[in-house]
């Protein structure tokens, strides 16, 4: 009798450490937790028109070029992942563009077409501008934006960009 006591607690022990607790209600994942991560939405906005460019990061003394993508990183879903155009000259970057970035004389299809990821020597002699963002904000993870094109763009026309944080 006291046998089958000891085994019917370790069975219970055993269930309600092995099997946890679970909400009945899953959350959803487009909730803005604290502490969660994924992507950035950054919108921008140039001296010049470099929508075909693509961009690369420099080290604060442009010396250097500390990021840049392999020829094949330029695609996004199986096509060029060239910027979204927004509203009154805006741009939604899709390519990882922040402070530091500047512009390679490449297009975004000759840089594609590439046999090999240029060295460090051949991108600083491409740079087309190393200074060319006027304006740069980071609007907050992806997954807070239900239709994020018309979403921003309303922000845009409303002129609310300042609610989110100015990067430059």
């Amino acid at each position: 009798m006291q046998r089958t006591s000891i085994i019917t607690l370790l069975a219970l022990a055993f269930i309600v450490v092995f099997t946890g607790c679970k909400s009945k209600s899953p959350m959803s994942g487009s909730q803005n937790r604290t502490g969660t991560t994924g992507p950035r939405v950054v919108v921008y906005k140039t001296s010049e028109n470099y929508y075909l460019h693509v961009p690369v990061i420099l080290s604060k003394d442009k010396k250097t070029v500390v990021s840049y993508p392999a020829p094949t990183d330029l695609f996004y879903n199986g096509d060029l992942a060239f910027p979204v155009k927004l509203e009154n000259g805006y741009l939604l970057d899709r390519r990882g563009i922040g402070e530091g970035c500047a512009f390679l004389q490449w297009t975004y299809y000759e840089y594609s077409r590439l046999e090999k990821t240029p060295d460090q020597k051949e991108l600083l002699k491409m740079i087309l501008d190393p200074d060319p963002l006027t304006e740069l904000y980071d609007c907050g993870k992806r997954s807070n934006f239900r239709d994020i094109e018309s979403e921003l763009n309303q922000i845009i026309r409303e002129g609310r960009l300042h609610q989110f944080k100015r990067i430059r």
